[in-house]
């Protein structure tokens, strides 16, 4: 159960989309409303903010990390294994690709 849980929150962390949020708190457009329509960096610096694309690039590959941190860190006192550790990797990749706070729509996973 603990590794269902795991991988639960790999998930939803993973389905944060930086490049939305970043937009938002810098005032720009929707990036998914502009450009190639994909919520990713690249997108994001079609704006012109070279800032809003780092945060954007850093908070992408910040979350992929946070979420294995967490899992390593964690496992040992749930009882999760590696391979549920390892699940979170995948699953916090997924999330990005397919999340599900934007309609299963999301990054290209570059």
């Amino acid at each position: 159960m603990a590794t269902a849980a795991f991988i639960l929150i790999a998930y939803l962390i993973g389905s944060l989309s930086f490049a939305v949020i970043v937009s938002r708190a810098f005032g720009l457009p929707d990036p998914r409303t502009y450009g190639s329509g994909n919520p990713g960096a690249t997108n994001v610096l079609r704006t012109g903010r070279m800032l809003a694309a780092l945060l954007t690039l850093t908070g992408d590959a910040g979350k992929g990390w946070l979420a294995v941190f967490l899992a390593q860190r964690f496992a040992a006192a749930y009882g999760v294994d590696a391979t549920g550790v390892a699940a979170c990797a995948v699953v916090v990749f997924l999330g990005h690709l397919f999340p599900a706070f934007f309609r299963f729509k999301g990054g290209k996973g570059v």
